[in-house]
C-alpha cells in the first residue's frame, strides 16, 4: 500500500532554471520594450571596450596582464546588461498593469526600499470610479499615493491627510499622484524610486511607531482587487 502510494502521489512540477528563468524573462521585456537588446549590447560592449583600453595603456605587453583586464571588462559588462534588463523588466511588467485596480498595491507590495512599510490594500476607495489612495510609511514620513484621476482623488488624498494628522500631528505627509491619463503624473514604475527621493525625516524607530499608530486608522471605502504581481502577469500575444 506504501508503495501504491508512493507511485501514486503526484511529483511537484520542476521549477526552471535560473537561465532559463533569465531567458523568459528577456523575451517578455524584448516584446514590450523594442529597445532593449541594443541597450543590453551596448552596456556589455562599453566595459569590454573600457578594458581592452585600459589594458593596453597599463599592462606594458604583459600577456597575463592584458588578459585580466579584458577578462574584468568581459565580466563587468555581463553585469552591466544584467542590471539593464532587470531594470528594464521591471519597467515592463508594470506597463502591463498600469491601469488595472491594484496595481499601485503590486508596487508597494513588490519594489519598496527596506525603509519603508507599505500595504498593498488601499485605505480608502471610492466604489463607482475604483479610484483608491494608498498608504506608506518610511524615514520621509507618511506618503499617500493616489491611483486614479487625479482631479477626483485630490479630495481623497486631504481626507485621508486629515486622519493622519489627527493621530501625528507632527509627521509630515507626502503626496504622490498615479494618473495614468496625466503625463505629469507620476508613472507606475517610479513610485518606489520617487517615494526614496523624500526628505528623511524620521529614525528607524519611529518609523515603526508611526506605522503602528496608523494601523488603528484602519481602512474606509470598498474593496478593491489585492495588488497585481507583475512579475506573474502573462503577456499577451500579438495578434
Amino acid at each position: 500500500m506504501a508503495r501504491k502510494s508512493e507511485q501514486s502521489t503526484p511529483k511537484a512540477p520542476k521549477e526552471p532554471g535560473r537561465i532559463k528563468q533569465m531567458w523568459q524573462v528577456f523575451n517578455m521585456t524584448r516584446r514590450y520594450d523594442k529597445n532593449v537588446v541594443w541597450i543590453m549590447a551596448l552596456g556589455f560592449l562599453l566595459p569590454i571596450a573600457a578594458g581592452l583600453v585600459v589594458a593596453l595603456l597599463l599592462s606594458d605587453g604583459n600577456g597575463f596582464s592584458m588578459a585580466m583586464w579584458i577578462v574584468a571588462g568581459v565580466l563587468a559588462g555581463f553585469l552591466v546588461a544584467l542590471i539593464i534588463l532587470g531594470r528594464r523588466a521591471e519597467r515592463a511588467a508594470y506597463g502591463q498593469i498600469a491601469g488595472q485596480p491594484g496595481a499601485v498595491g503590486a508596487v508597494l507590495r513588490s519594489s519598496l526600499k527596506r525603509s519603508w512599510r507599505g500595504s498593498e490594500m488601499p485605505v480608502a476607495v471610492n466604489g463607482k470610479t475604483q479610484d483608491a489612495v494608498y498608504r506608506a510609511v518610511g524615514r520621509g514620513g507618511v506618503v499617500l499615493i493616489s491611483e486614479g484621476s487625479k482631479t477626483r482623488t485630490t479630495r481623497m488624498l486631504e481626507e485621508e491627510r486629515r486622519k493622519v494628522l489627527r493621530v501625528l500631528p507632527n509627521v509630515p505627509v507626502t503626496f504622490l499622484y498615479v494618473d495614468y491619463n496625466d503625463p505629469d503624473a507620476v508613472p507606475l514604475h517610479k513610485v518606489a524610486s520617487r517615494m526614496a527621493k523624500v526628505k528623511p525625516s524620521l529614525n528607524k524607530a519611529e518609523v515603526m511607531a508611526v506605522s503602528n499608530r496608523l494601523t488603528s486608522l484602519g481602512s474606509t471605502g470598498m474593496p478593491i482587487p489585492k495588488g497585481v504581481d507583475p512579475f506573474k502577469v502573462r503577456p499577451q500575444r500579438g495578434r
